[in-house]
């Protein structure tokens, strides 16, 4: 399976909440990685526009996802991860995998990665490879329910 990204898993599928938090309206490479998502065989929430920390959180606790997307091109990161990160914790869910893509500089990554975001897919990343980082990082999937 490594050696295809884009191969479906016959475990149970990876369930995937996408999520677009502050003001940002900008939701064209979100939709895009969802539809992605999706057809790689993953079950994928999408959010929309202008969620706050709580709302996805508790979107993520509600939808029992193993993953939580975070797209941000607002330059915001800095100021929503932190919240974000802290009400994954607070709704009993810091066990989600949370990666981030969209325009976060490169100067930031490591304090993004030190707030516990496992991996930033920047614009150019190709989607197969977001796909792959997801599939080999996600809670184990070999339950069934």
């Amino acid at each position: 399976m490594a050696d295809d990204p884009t191969a479906v898993d016959e475990r149970r599928p990876i369930r995937i909440l996408v999520a677009k938090p502050g003001l940002d309206g900008h939701d064209r490479g979100a939709k895009v990685l969802t539809r992605a998502f999706r057809d790689a065989g993953f079950e994928v929430i999408y959010t929309g526009l202008f969620q706050t920390a709580e709302m996805i959180a508790n979107a993520a606790l509600q939808e029992d996802v193993d993953v939580v997307g975070l797209s941000i091109l607002s330059g915001a990161h800095m100021s929503l991860f932190p919240p974000i990160m802290a009400a994954l914790e607070a709704v009993g869910r810091k066990d989600v995998l949370v990666v981030a893509g969209g325009t976060i500089p490169e100067d930031d990554i490591a304090a993004v990665k030190a707030m516990g975001v496992a991996a930033v897919f920047g614009p150019g990343t190709p989607l197969q490879t977001a796909i792959a980082f997801v599939r080999d990082h996600a809670p184990s999937r070999t339950d069934t329910a």
